[in-house]
């Protein structure tokens, strides 16, 4: 066992995954398309995590210093892999930037993609600049300059925050739960009353689906500690009035119609399967699930499987997921690899 494992994605999975590959004294290729390691959270400027409260750019970049000092880890960074050939124990990998090397196995951690908010035009996204994501709400909040109305930069009196765009709406294509968009919400509006404690924040939800142990921590502290209001609602539309935002639509609870203005809305964007899964499925043989993420295998049987002998997968590849579980999922992997070697060269204790 002399050659590399393969790793694409330089996220909280990906780190994981090579990094506990470095502690039990295995080399691997850590390969990143964009030219720097972190993944989302470092690339799109997550602020506090959940559920640990870290800031993104010490938790995350932390887990991407200590690979980068890593011997036993290469990085490459602004490189895809173009072709991907062989079986267990004996692949032949090469880049876009021309590298060519062999490696035993390879773990995918390629991520996920944003919900791109123009798909939900009626929620006012790309028509009203104080229409915002939770992505753009948390570069406000890492940055420093604080939440803000994008328009003219004043601090907002009333927020809306709308979940599941982009999740649970069969009308676009998406019938998955993105699994934390509740949690993150219910914490950005307590990140939002904390800096802002003149501000009314509204969640605007279908079912809230902070779960386990979030929902004390989360749900029921933004209500009665930050005094987070919660209306169960069907938001038919966003528009504005000339001076403020106005979301429309029908109060489910009581079966009512409810017209709110408010200074910024905030779309709380799901996650979406990697754009580039097509092609990764295509350059390693492998099948996607019918929502377009990395197949699975049952992992009763086989941890971290793809349905490739010998190319395994980890973190929100495979559907969303929080954070911690990517991190989880990337030892699991790293693991995992090592252990069906083991198997395919017939060592097995």
């Amino acid at each position: 066992m002399t050659k590399p494992i393969l790793i694409v994605g330089g996220g909280p999975a990906g780190l994981a995954a090579a990094h506990s590959l470095a502690t039990v004294g295995r080399a691997s290729v850590l390969v990143e398309k964009e030219d720097k390691l972190g993944g989302a959270p470092i690339l799109s400027g997550y602020a506090k995590l959940v559920p640990s409260g870290e800031w993104a750019k010490d938790a995350i970049g932390g887990m991407v210093q200590r690979v980068e000092s890593e011997s036993l880890v290469q990085v490459e960074t602004g490189a895809t892999v173009t072709s991907f050939d062989g079986g267990p124990g004996d692949f032949s990998v090469e880049l876009s930037s021309g590298s060519k090397f062999d490696a035993e196995a390879a773990i995918l951690c390629s991520g996920f993609t944003h919900f791109d908010s123009v798909n939900k035009p009626e929620w006012g996204f790309g028509t009203y600049p104080d229409v915002v994501t939770t992505t753009q709400v948390e570069q406000m909040i890492s940055s420093g300059q604080g939440v803000r109305c994008p328009s003219d930069g004043r601090k907002p009196q009333r927020v809306a925050i709308l979940l599941c765009v982009g999740s649970r709406d069969r009308q676009i294509g998406r019938e998955w739960c993105s699994k934390i968009c509740c949690t993150v919400s219910a914490n950005m509006a307590m990140e939002i009353r904390e800096e802002l404690p003149d501000c009314h924040v509204y969640i605007y939800y279908m079912d809230i689906r902070t779960f386990g142990l979030y929902e004390t921590k989360y749900y029921w502290r933004s209500q009665e500690e930050f005094k987070v209001k919660y209306i169960k609602a069907r938001i038919a539309e966003v528009t504005s009035d000339g001076e403020k935002l106005i979301v429309k639509g029908e109060d489910t609870l009581v079966k009512r119609p409810i017209t709110i203005p408010f200074d910024m809305v905030v779309h709380a964007i799901g996650m979406d399967p990697n754009v580039d899964n097509p092609d990764i499925a295509n350059t390693f043989g492998i099948d996607l699930e019918p929502h377009g993420f990395i197949g699975s295998a049952n992992t009763y049987g086989s941890m971290s499987q793809t349905s490739r002998p010998g190319v395994f997968v980890a973190g929100a590849a495979t559907g969303p997921e929080t954070i911690d579980d990517s991190i989880a999922q990337g030892h699991a992997a790293a693991m995992a690899v090592l252990s069906g070697l083991r198997e395919a060269m017939g060592q097995t204790a």
